[in-house]
């Protein structure tokens, strides 16, 4: 027998384990489909019953289906039924809008309704049919000291004493529809008279709904009938005594108004008394003045000289205080006036202020001047009060002030788009104001004590003067001040902001030795002062005619020509604006006049410029003023003479003068040469640049062009007119406003600069070839 392997054995039995194990698989697998035959069977025996619960779903859902369609036609029906609804709705809207507004306006006309209930301050109730109060107004509850709601409900007749009357009212009213003044007495704690009126109100079918009834309070009716009453008793004596009081009061009338008329003579005669002072005193201190002034010019040991000055100073003092004599006098008069003109504040007040430099330097004291930037350039108002009134603060400042400073500020407080409110205060450090007396130093003749007058001078009307000027212009003024530390005086103005030009100011010119050419009528009766304008125009070296009425200088004029006229305004034969109107409109003449006067209270600036004067000086005559106004209207002609002649300049004279740029070389000829030489190069192209930029309208570069040649001539020695003039040009082409004045003015300096290129040519000519 063969012998079996061991690993054979293993795969045997390992055979024989499956093959239990398959065995086994098969038994369990013959159960479960033995199982699964039974539930296939049972899953057969279900299906029947799902066939036949399937014919009763077929059924179940044919019968919904038939359904359906009624629901179909049922929700047709709805949706008719839902359009309805929605229109129904848009009728609903229509109509709470409508409700709405009728709400709207039944609260309107119940506010209506209650504004007039209240609109009256007498007692108002309204009462219905029976006379029960439907609403009452505020004065009635006052008036019964009870509120709306106890009032309304209770019958009307309760609230008067005799309740019978009261009844009659409310029976009446609803009878005839209305009722008017029916006397009854209110209980009101006090039983307050009454009128009782009213009507009835209506419904808009007629139908009467109840009334209106107002009680109007005649308790000072009835005060008053009772006076009448007593009045009549007294009315037969009263006429009597009446009688007798209109024969004095007749009397009184007439006095009074013989009162006035003296009154008013006696203001006339003391106009008239100033304006007489005024020219007699002014007249012989024109005089002394003038020819302190003229003396001091000549040489003088320094005892006459200290003795003029002295004179001088005591006419000056005379004339200030002849000066606030008169502004008091216009003051009280009410003729004081205030002009509406542009004018440059800030040069304004500069050049016043220029003023006190000598006295200030005099006392070694220190001028501060603060003024706000933010304030325009331009403003409209008063400057000759506003001169006036800083010159009356700063000067007595100064006269009160020995060590320290004065300090002049201007600030702006507030502006819109028509005015500033500006603020104007002068600081001093000086002896100060003791508080008792602060309240009287604005009064006239008042100063701080008895000894202010003897130690410092003064009249004590300065203060009393600037509180008029301030106060009528309708400012404010105040002080504060503090003894031996100083004192503040500010005050407040407004001015109106303008885009116009201020006129300019005439400035002081300095005498000028080129200027010799000028003829001066002058016309004035007093021999006194015929020497003195002598003296003053022989000074200034002009041509002069001296006449003593208006007839005769009219005369002169006719046979001889001359450039201006000094008019004295009060003349015997024919006076100033008379000769000055023949003038004008009889010769046709435009020369230039000026007014002279010593009477200021009188002289009428308007009428003077109505008859066709220039300008106006005030005796006594101040020479530089004088000199400068006379030279301001007569140097314009001038300029257009050389407008018309080219050559004009260059053949009568030299437009250069090489004094200055001698002096600043100190002689040294190559210096001036290079100096020379360098205007020379420079000009002639600045020239071309002016000229072109003038033709495009390129006012950068005509400003630029002209800035340039400024500095040249003073240095050449060109007049200062033309220096002026293209400052002038400056000013439009900057600002760009009265451009139309450029060319002529861009002519008249190409031909001075011409002319100077051609006379600087000549000299440095003549310096190069002088041996050295």
């Amino acid at each position: 027998m063969t012998k079996i392997k061991k690993s054979d054995q293993d795969e045997l039995l390992k055979i024989r384990k499956e093959f239990a194990a398959q065995k086994k698989e098969k038994k369990k697998l013959a159960a479960e489909l033995i199982i699964a035959r039974k539930e296939l069977a049972f899953q057969n025996k279900e299906r029947g019953k799902r066939a036949a619960e399937l014919g009763i779903a077929n059924k179940e859902l044919a019968f919904q289906d038939k359904e359906k369609g009624k629901r179909a036609a049922e929700l047709g029906i709805a949706n008719k039924e839902l359009v309805f609804q929605d229109g129904e709705k848009e009728k609903r809207k229509i109509e709470n809008k409508e409700l709405e507004a009728f709400s709207n306006s039944a609260t309107l006309a119940s506010q209506y309704a209650r504004s007039l209930i209240e609109a009256t301050l007498d007692p108002l109730v309204t009462i219905d049919i029976n006379g029960v109060i439907t609403d009452v107004n505020e004065a009635m509850m006052k008036a019964t000291d009870k509120t709306r709601k106890k009032l309304i409900g209770t019958k009307f007749t309760s609230y008067f004493v005799e309740v019978h009357k009261a009844a009659k009212v409310h029976k009446e009213v609803f009878s005839k529809g209305f009722i008017l003044n029916f006397p009854l007495t209110i209980i009101d704690g006090v039983l307050t008279d009454v009128l009782l009126s009213g009507s009835t109100y209506k419904d808009d079918g007629g139908k009467v709904l109840g009334a209106v009834v107002v009680a109007r309070d005649i308790t000072d009716l009835k005060k008053i009938e009772k006076e009448l009453t007593e009045a009549k008793t007294f009315a037969e004596l009263a006429t009597g005594i009446a009688e007798v009081a209109k024969e004095k009061a007749e009397k009184a009338t007439q006095i009074a108004e013989d009162a006035t008329h003296i009154a008013e003579d006696a203001v006339k005669s003391k106009q008239q008394f100033l304006s007489n002072m005024s020219h007699e005193i002014r007249t012989p201190m024109n005089a002394i003045i003038g020819f302190t002034k003229v003396i001091l010019k000549t040489e003088l040991t320094a005892k006459q000289k200290e003795y003029l000055i002295a004179i001088k100073m005591s006419g000056d003092a005379l004339i200030v205080l002849i000066n606030d004599i008169l502004d008091l006098a216009k003051v009280d008069a009410g003729k004081m006036t205030f002009e509406q003109v542009p004018f440059k504040m800030a040069l304004s007040i500069s050049a016043m202020l220029h003023l006190f430099e000598t006295k200030i330097q005099e006392k070694n004291l220190e001028l501060i001047k603060e003024y706000d930037s933010q304030i325009p350039d331009v403003l409209v108002g008063d400057p000759v009060r506003l001169h006036q009134i800083i010159l009356n603060l700063v000067s007595n400042a100064v006269k009160f002030t020995t060590k320290g400073k004065i300090t002049v500020s201007v600030r702006l407080l507030s502006q819109d788009e028509e005015k500033v409110t500006i603020e104007f205060a002068v600081t001093d450090t000086g002896i100060g104001i003791p508080e008792n007396k602060i309240g009287k130093i604005f009064e006239n003749f008042q100063q701080a004590s008895s000894g202010t007058s003897r130690l410092y001078g003064g009249t004590g009307l300065g203060l009393a003067i600037v509180k008029q000027l301030v106060e009528p212009q309708g400012g404010s003024i105040q002080v504060k001040s503090k003894i031996a530390e100083g004192s503040t005086f500010s005050f407040i103005l407004s001015f109106l902001k303008t885009k116009e030009n201020a006129e300019s100011e005439a400035n002081l010119v300095e005498l000028d030795a080129e200027i010799k050419n000028i003829k001066v009528l002058v016309v004035e009766d007093i021999a006194l002062n015929q020497l003195l304008m002598k003296t003053l125009l022989d000074d200034f070296g002009f041509e002069r005619d001296i006449v003593s009425n208006g007839k005769i200088a009219i005369e002169k004029l006719l046979a001889k020509s001359y450039d201006i006229i000094l008019m004295d305004l009060q003349m015997p034969e024919m006076n100033g604006f008379e000769a000055t109107e023949y003038i004008r409109n009889t010769l046709h003449s435009k020369i230039p006049i000026i007014a002279l006067t010593a009477d200021v209270t009188t002289v009428d600036l308007a009428k003077c410029k109505a008859v066709g004067m220039n300008d106006y000086i005030a005796k006594p005559v101040d020479e530089r003023l004088l000199y400068s106004k006379i030279v301001g209207l007569v140097k314009k002609p001038a300029l257009v003479k050389l407008e018309v002649d080219e050559n004009t300049i260059s053949k009568k004279s030299k437009c250069i003068d090489l004094d200055y740029l001698i002096h600043r070389t100190k002689s040294n000829p190559k210096l001036m040469m290079e100096m020379i030489s360098l205007y020379l190069e420079q000009t002639p192209p600045l020239i071309l640049i002016m000229k072109q930029s003038l033709r495009d309208k390129d006012w950068q570069a005509l400003y630029s062009a002209v800035h340039k040649m400024i500095p040249s001539f003073s240095i050449m020695g060109i007049s200062v007119d033309f220096e002026n003039m293209a400052k002038k040009v400056q000013e439009y082409a900057s600002t760009q406003q009265q451009t139309d004045g450029i060319p002529d003015l861009v002519r008249q300096l190409e031909n001075i600069c011409a002319q100077a290129c051609k006379e600087l040519e000549i000299e440095f000519n003549v310096i190069k070839n002088t041996p050295q």
